[in-house]
C-alpha cells in the first residue's frame, strides 16, 4: 500500500507535465543560416515548370466553403494551369488559365471570365454552384503568395520523364491482340 501512495501522486502529474508539452504557441522553424524557413520563389517556379506549366499562369481563386482538391492541380492543355476547388456541400469550382485575351464569344454563359494580365486569360465554371459563387470566385482570382503555392503544389515535385516504350508491341499497326478462335469458335 505505501508503494501505491508513493507512485500515485508521480501518476496523477503525468499528464499535467504532458499538457505543458504540448503549448500553443508555434515553433519558429529556421532555415540553414538561422533565417525563418519560407518557399523560395526560383524553387517554386521550377516546381511549376517541372508540371508543364509557364509560371505566370498560375493562378488560384477562393469562394466561401472552398478548398483546392490536390490531386486537381497541374497543366491544362498544352500549356495551361488548372486547379479545382469543392465544397462540403458537393459544388465544385474549376479555375482554368491559359494564354489569350478575353472575348464575349470566349465565354459561356454560365461561366466566368477573368483576364488578370495582358495575354492572361482565366476561366472559371463550377458544378452544382449558383452564379453568385462564381462570381465571388471571379473577384478573388490572383497570383498565389510563396506559401499558398507551396501547399497547392504537389510533393515531392514530379520529375519530368520521357515516355516509356513497351518492347512487347509491333513497330507498326495498333498492336491490338489477334482474338480471332478460328474454325469451329
Amino acid at each position: 500500500m505505501i508503494r501505491t501512495a508513493r507512485v500515485l501522486p508521480v501518476l496523477l502529474l503525468l499528464p499535467a507535465l504532458l499538457a505543458v508539452g504540448c503549448g500553443t504557441k508555434k515553433a519558429d522553424v529556421r532555415a540553414e543560416g538561422g533565417a525563418s524557413a519560407s518557399p523560395d520563389t526560383a524553387q517554386l517556379d521550377s516546381r511549376v515548370r517541372a508540371l508543364g506549366v509557364p509560371p505566370e499562369l498560375v493562378y488560384v481563386t477562393g469562394a466561401s466553403g472552398f478548398m483546392p482538391a490536390q490531386q486537381s492541380v497541374g497543366v491544362n492543355g498544352d500549356d495551361g494551369w488548372s486547379v479545382s476547388y469543392w465544397s462540403k456541400d458537393g459544388g465544385i469550382l474549376h479555375l482554368y488559365v491559359d494564354s489569350g485575351t478575353a472575348t464575349a464569344a470566349g465565354c459561356p454563359k454560365q461561366e466566368e471570365c477573368v483576364a488578370p494580365a495582358k495575354g492572361q486569360l482565366v476561366h472559371i465554371s463550377g458544378e452544382k454552384v449558383s452564379r453568385a459563387v462564381l462570381r465571388e470566385a471571379a473577384h478573388a482570382v490572383h497570383r498565389p503568395s510563396a506559401k499558398e503555392l507551396a501547399e497547392l503544389l504537389p510533393s515531392p515535385a514530379p520529375t519530368p520523364t520521357e515516355p516509356i516504350r513497351r518492347g512487347d508491341l509491333p513497330s507498326n499497326g495498333d498492336g491490338a491482340p489477334d482474338n480471332s478462335v478460328g474454325e469451329g469458335g
